[in-house]
């Protein structure tokens, strides 16, 4: 009979450079993916988005304007036991702990009554051509066939002949979707990591970017996002109602992300 056990996580982050995550291991494996990418330690505010890898907090948008939002490029500071970074519409406030085997990570934006947003935190994870992606029941998936906000709707995991839960070795490929989904876990050898997010009155969902060398067309790489989100859309200005987190009249929102770890022994 297979058992399977829960490994202890560990992050470690980065505030000078947009609170990133720059690590994210779970009994020796690091599951976050890196590349060098000179411009990342020297970004400004409004600057087109470095990629460098690990996880970046990503809010007000993923696609549109300011590139990847406007947190990832700015600095933060810590207050206590608070990670805070100021933006020119809103402020973000995290609080990331560990709670027994799993990391927890507490945010609190806050804005004008109305303020519509969305927030991921933007993990490329470093996987293995066999990992498979697994979201419970039918999900909703809107697949991204371009970099534009045009999507296409289905049931998990296939849409429009596009098969999301298997990676497979590089084919020049590279696509976006949405699951309508609070939770997913990423399976690789006897390794999986298990990320959701819990929103009160907000809608959640998790990004997938299936890079296999497809993106940028002058210099491809391969990299898999697995992202965990608040909103429905890449772009906060794209969609229906519904579809981004919405500030109420307290003037804030609240959600936690949880990352957890196990092993078939």
């Amino acid at each position: 009979m297979v058992s399977v056990i829960r490994l202890p996580v560990r992050v470690t982050t980065d505030l000078d450079h947009g609170g990133r995550w720059t690590s994210l291991t779970a009994a020796g494996r690091e599951w976050l993916w890196h590349r060098d990418e000179p411009r990342r330690a020297h970004v400004r505010p409004g600057e087109l988005f470095a990629d460098a890898g690990g996880l970046e907090e990503c809010v007000p948008t993923v696609r549109g304007v300011p590139d990847h939002g406007d947190a990832w490029s700015r600095s933060w500071r810590r207050a206590g036991d608070e990670d805070i970074v100021e933006c020119p519409h809103f402020r973000l406030t995290r609080r990331i702990g560990e709670r027994g085997d799993a990391v927890v990570a507490d945010y609190t934006l806050a804005a004008e009554h109305g303020y519509r947003f969305v927030w991921a935190a933007h993990a490329l994870l470093d996987l293995s051509p066999a990992a498979r992606i697994g979201v419970a029941g039918p999900a909703v998936t809107r697949l991204y066939p371009d970099e534009g906000d045009r999507w296409i709707a289905d049931a998990w995991p296939t849409v429009d002949g596009v098969g999301l839960d298997r990676l497979g070795p590089d084919d020049a490929s590279a696509v976006g979707a949405v699951v309508l989904t609070p939770r997913v876990s990423v399976h690789d050898g006897s390794d999986s990591l298990h990320l959701s997010v819990e929103a009160d009155r907000q809608p959640a969902s998790v990004a997938l970017w299936r890079n296999l060398g497809g993106f940028p067309q002058d210099a491809p790489y391969r990299s898999v996002g697995v992202e965990p989100m608040l909103g429905r859309v890449f772009d906060r200005e794209a969609g229906d109602d519904g579809d981004t987190a919405v500030v109420p009249a307290t003037g804030e929102v609240t959600w936690r992300l949880t990352v957890t770890a196990t092993r078939r022994a």
